[in-house]
């Protein structure tokens, strides 16, 4: 098993789209990506902490590749907006890859250079790369959170297809 972390905006409707991935084992929302210890959800939103809001993967790199994820990541959300997603305004709704390992960070740099060179996107990719640190966990009510409550789809950009279609 192997762990990778995104933010990609709101995380509620990113984690429901990682965790329908077959080969991804289990997902967490959380707060990653700043100084304050042990942020509750009302720390992160006020813009107080530095942290972003992420979802943490645990998945099987022999079902889906970390390239598999990074190409779902990109397509979650408009990577190049500063410290915003759709109508969430501020830094902890960055677009950011935190990578656990060297391989995970080339492997994101490589991604984030296809993605600029590719034409895709209008403006050029603002996403950060950085070392995680510790990711805080968020409060219970937060995991799963579409699921839970049934509510639709919380993010202006869906996804085109899963990564193994």
């Amino acid at each position: 098993m192997k762990k990778a972390t995104f933010g990609a905006g709101c995380f509620w409707g990113v984690e429901a789209d990682f965790h329908a991935q077959k080969g991804v084992l289990a997902t967490a929302v959380g707060y990653e990506g700043g100084d304050f210890e042990n942020p509750a959800y009302e720390d992160v939103c006020g813009g107080r902490t530095g942290h972003a809001e992420v979802v943490e993967v645990d998945f099987d790199p022999e079902m889906i590749s970390y390239e598999q994820l990074l190409d779902l990541f990109w397509r979650l959300h408009d990577p190049t907006q500063v410290d915003r997603q759709g109508p969430d305004i501020g830094s902890q709704y960055r677009s950011a890859i935190f990578y656990h390992d060297e391989e995970q960070r080339a492997a994101a740099e490589a991604s984030k250079q296809r993605q600029n060179e590719s034409g895709a996107f209008a403006r050029p990719i603002a996403t950060v790369i950085e070392a995680a640190r510790i990711f805080y966990r968020g409060e219970e009510y937060h995991q799963q959170y579409l699921a839970k409550t049934g509510r639709p789809h919380c993010r202006t950009v869906l996804p085109q297809q899963d990564v193994d279609a």
